[in-house]
């Protein structure tokens, strides 16, 4: 009775207020958004409200077992959950395509979607391998299983393909960075398999997450820049400019970060130089891959990133989804048309398809404004700094590590979604967490969330394990 006691006190009910006030909220816009008025009750099930608030009820009551279960059983379970959980995404393979994808175990008017789920085992088993090893002294095997954790799922999710949910598990590589697993033990090995050369580190494998950030955006800056030739001084090779102005940006960005890091002394120029000009030189074939691999993208996918860096223009046709969100973001003005009131998302126009999923956001702002998207923005901004807060005060690593896996997955969804909505992302399906409808989405995100309160709860308790 007393370790119920304690839990209660220790239980971030600030954090439960604030997830509750988002799933209430989405369920009242999702009601706007699938239905023209308020005649439709909210309980019906053949409704998506009733479904969506069928679906919280369910969350609530797994979130009840989770806050009472032991965490000696949840720390036992985790690999197991990891193990069925692949298991589904190898089995859903062989399922009909919905919408061209292979993602959804159907059950009468329901739908399970098991990469779903895949988010919290990953987290979990993620944590559970990070919290037994010793990242000072981690070695080549360490970082390589590491990365498999979050690789066989992925590899999975990406067959189906769901390249939405793909790019959400390339937050956890962020988590890696922030426990100073670094890429140092491949890259040491490889070139220490040259006689005579012996290096303790590397700079490219301790700032490995940065570096790849960088990477991904020059990528899109060659994608941005159309196809010309020029000609190098004093020969007569052909080359494509996009990889030549990649190539001098890769340069400058090696030189000004090593200066930065004030590794360069008088005697180190020359080798900092060429370091700079190889650099620029592997960053532009890195790139060249990236341009590679795009050109042999399906059409459906290649036209998603063209439009959204604004290669081509086709709002009444292939852009009409996300031209149609804007529009209905736009409409809303400052303080928006009123509850039930939106025009260019009504869904008796329906002139924004799916906007009670992958597009709730154009709906809010229609009938909310900019006053109630500024307000989810400030909600969620603060859900997350408080989950990064309670990432921090927790004694042991696994806790910590989860936390951080919560906080970037909600990150990615949440800044995905909205810059789908407002034309700054591709349209790739990711909902908007605890307000986009969906029974798998709710669930998952809510179990997820269940998870970490109940580590925070205990926090004190050794058992949590380091």
């Amino acid at each position: 009775m007393r370790k119920d006691q304690n839990i209660a006190q220790q239980t971030d009910f600030l954090l439960l207020g604030i997830y509750l006030l988002m799933v209430v909220f989405g369920i009242v816009n999702i009601h706007s958004a699938s239905n023209a008025s308020f005649d439709v009750s909210i309980f019906d099930i053949g409704n998506n409200t009733g479904k969506q608030i069928m679906w919280f009820g369910f969350s609530l009551f797994i979130g009840l077992i989770i806050m009472v279960f032991d965490l000696k059983l949840v720390r036992a379970s985790i690999y197991p959950a990891y193990l069925v959980v692949l298991v589904l995404l190898v089995a859903v393979l062989f399922m009909p395509p919905i919408n061209g994808q292979k993602s959804w175990f159907g059950v009468g008017s329901f739908g399970i979607q098991p990469a779903e789920f895949a988010k919290i085992t990953t987290a979990l088993v993620l944590a559970d391998y990070i919290s037994k090893i010793n990242v000072k002294l981690q070695n080549i095997q360490s970082v390589i299983f590491a990365n498999m954790i979050i690789l066989l799922p992925g590899i999975l999710i990406l067959l189906q393909p769901d390249a939405g949910t793909l790019v959400v598990f390339t937050a956890f590589l962020f988590v890696m960075y922030r426990e100073g697993i670094t890429y140092d033990p491949i890259i040491v090995r490889i070139i220490n398999s040259y006689p005579g050369v012996r290096i303790k580190n590397t700079w490219i494998g301790s700032n490995f997450i940065p570096i790849l950030f960088v990477v991904v955006i020059l990528s899109l800056l060659t994608l941005t820049i159309r196809e010309s030739e020029i000609f190098v001084p004093f020969t007569l090779i052909p080359l494509r400019g996009k990889f030549i102005i990649v190539a001098f940006i890769g340069v400058v960005f090696i030189l000004y970060y090593l200066i930065i890091q004030r590794l360069v002394g008088k005697r180190d120029r020359p080798k900092i130089l060429a370091l700079g000009l190889v650099s620029g030189l592997l960053l532009s074939l890195l790139v060249l891959g990236v341009d590679y691999g795009f050109e042999n993208l399906k059409e459906h996918q290649k036209d998603r990133i063209e439009l959204a860096l604004g290669l081509e223009e086709d709002p009444h046709g292939r852009d009409y989804n996300r031209y149609r969100a804007m529009s209905a973001v736009g409409s809303g003005g400052f303080s928006g048309k009123g509850y039930h009131n939106a025009t260019v998302a009504s869904p008796v126009l329906n002139h924004v398809p799916e906007q009670e999923t992958d597009f709730i956001f154009c709906t809010l702002s229609e009938e909310w404004g900019f006053l109630g998207s500024f307000g989810l923005v400030i909600i969620f901004s603060v859900f997350l700094i408080r989950i990064i807060i309670i990432a921090e005060r927790q004694k042991s690593t696994f806790s910590r590590v989860y936390a951080y896996s919560v906080a970037m997955v909600l990150f990615y969804h949440f800044a995905i979604n909205i810059g789908m909505n407002i034309g700054l992302a591709p349209v790739i399906g990711i909902p908007l967490p605890f307000f986009s409808y969906g029974g798998s989405s709710l669930l998952s995100f809510s179990v997820m969330f269940f998870i970490l309160l109940k580590l925070d709860s205990e926090r004190g308790n050794m058992l949590v394990g380091e």
